[in-house]
Order: C-alpha cells, then structure tokens, then sequence
C-alpha cells in the first residue's frame, strides 16, 4: 500500500485519479481549493483516504497538507501535481496579472508542491513525482500560448529533475494527456477579456465562444487514471507518457516535422563552428 498525493481533484482527471488510486486499496490524500468538492470521495474510504484543502499557490497550505500527510500515513510515496487551469489568448492579448496567475498555479505551483516533498522522499531513497503537462507543450496550438509555455517550462523542470533523482530513488514522470471527456475546456476554461480582431483566424477560433469541443473529447479519464497507476506500478516508469490516440499521433507529426526542419537547416547549423 503506498500513500498518494494528489492536486486538483474537485473535477475530470484528479477526480478519477483518486477514486481509482483509493479503488485499488492505496492510501491518498485527496485535495481541492474547495475540500467540500472531494469529501464525498474521501468519505467513500474513510480509513484510506484524507480530504485537504489546498491551493497550490499558498505555501502554507501546501505545508500543511504535507504534514497531515505525514501524521496520517507516514509520509508521501506518489506526488501528483495535478492541479492547473487552461487559458486562452493571442500572446499579445493576455492581462499580466492572468499570466502571472496561470505560471503561479500551473508551473510554481507544482514546483512548491515538489520541494515540501522531496526531503522525505531523499530521506527514504524512494518516491514518485508525476507532473501533469499537457499534448499542448508539443504542439503549441495558437491562442494557447502562455498555457502551452506553463506546460513546457513543467516537461523542462521534469527532465532535470529525472535525472537528479533516479540515482536517489526517486522516479519522475511527466505526464502528457490529449483531450479528455473533463471540465477542462469548460468551466476550468479562461481566456483574455480583450480580443483583437487581427487574430480572429488564428487564436480567435480557439476562444471559448467559438469551441466545439467540450463534452466530446476523445478521452475516457477514468481510463487515463489506470494508466497512470500502471506507470507508478511500473518497475521503469518513462520520464514522459503520453495519454490518448489524439495526443500520440501529435506528438509523432510534431517529432517528424521537427526532424525534417532540423535536416533541412543542418549545413546553415553546423557552419557556425570555429575554423581550427
């Protein structure tokens, strides 16, 4: 039995997450900014399960879930940073104080999340950290771009942190899903309040007045929730996994559009190096 932590489990993915991480007889520390949201699930299991309340932006929060954590269960053994929010915009068109808020939650967030656990983790030479990014930092759609840059920056502090910690123990895996049937895109959904009409057949087709897409993701969550417990169960969990056969067939058309670009550029790119 290992004890979980996971962030954002009001709605969709870390819902799931945690009835099926509870269903499978672990121990989880099941948290939202509103805990009202989660105590059903926690009152489903009530000797496996503790409801929190937690906001990924408030470090005292996010120390106090890791303490209770500790006193009910001995400690955290699977970190799932969860918790974010998608945001629309034109670069250009984005407030500051929404960007700031988006890399608050979905980037420093996660990163406070990861530093309160990682001294028991070292201290145990075990644990496993999952960081929920996106198919999003691959494919950098238009109107996403600050929400894909969170989700980047997230995928670039998990591959270092990979490396830090495998010889320590600790296992890290960054998680990209596609579209899966959630709130995402509908009220966990923002975007500018200024909309500039240059973009409107770019970033424009993605606000949410114009999206179709929502209550018909390809994406089955609770199916999402079993892969992710396969990977921690995993005695060699990836350093990335992709979740969906919208998310896989991206990530595959990116990588090959890439190697072509990297090709047809490689005589300019190998030509700046110093004559000996």
């Amino acid at each position: 039995m290992t004890a979980w932590l996971i962030t954002g489990c009001s709605t969709g993915l870390g819902r799931a997450l945690a009835q099926a991480v509870l269903a499978h007889g672990h121990n989880a520390v099941v948290t939202a900014r509103n805990v009202n949201a989660v105590k059903d699930i926690a009152a489903d299991y009530p000797d496996t399960a503790l409801a929190l309340p937690l906001d990924v932006t408030d470090k005292e929060q996010i120390s106090s879930a890791v303490q209770q954590a500790q006193a009910r269960f001995g400690g955290i053994d699977v970190l799932v940073n969860n918790a974010g929010y998608g945001y629309r915009a034109a670069v250009e068109e984005a407030d500051d104080a929404d960007i700031r808020q988006l890399f608050d939650t979905n980037l420093f967030g996660a990163v406070d999340m990861i530093k309160a656990v990682l001294p028991d983790m070292r201290a145990k030479r075990a644990g496993t950290i999952l960081n929920i990014s996106s198919i999003g930092a691959r494919i950098s759609p238009a109107g996403s771009g600050y929400y894909s840059a969170t989700k980047a920056a997230l995928e670039g502090l998990s591959g270092s942190l990979h490396k830090e910690l495998q010889p320590l123990g600790i296992s890290v895996t960054a998680i990209e899903p596609g579209a899966f049937r959630t709130d995402f895109a509908g009220r966990s959904l923002t975007q500018s309040a200024t909309a500039i009409p240059d973009y409107a057949e770019t970033a424009g087709k993605r606000r949410k007045e114009h999206d179709t897409i929502h209550g018909t993701q390809p994406g089955d969550p609770v199916k999402a929730a079993e892969a992710i417990i396969a990977v921690v169960e995993s005695p060699t969990p990836p350093s990335l996994l992709v979740l969906g056969q919208d998310a896989y067939s991206a990530f595959a058309a990116v990588a090959d559009a890439q190697r072509a670009e990297l090709d047809r550029w490689r005589d300019l790119s190998l030509s700046t190096g110093i004559d000996e």
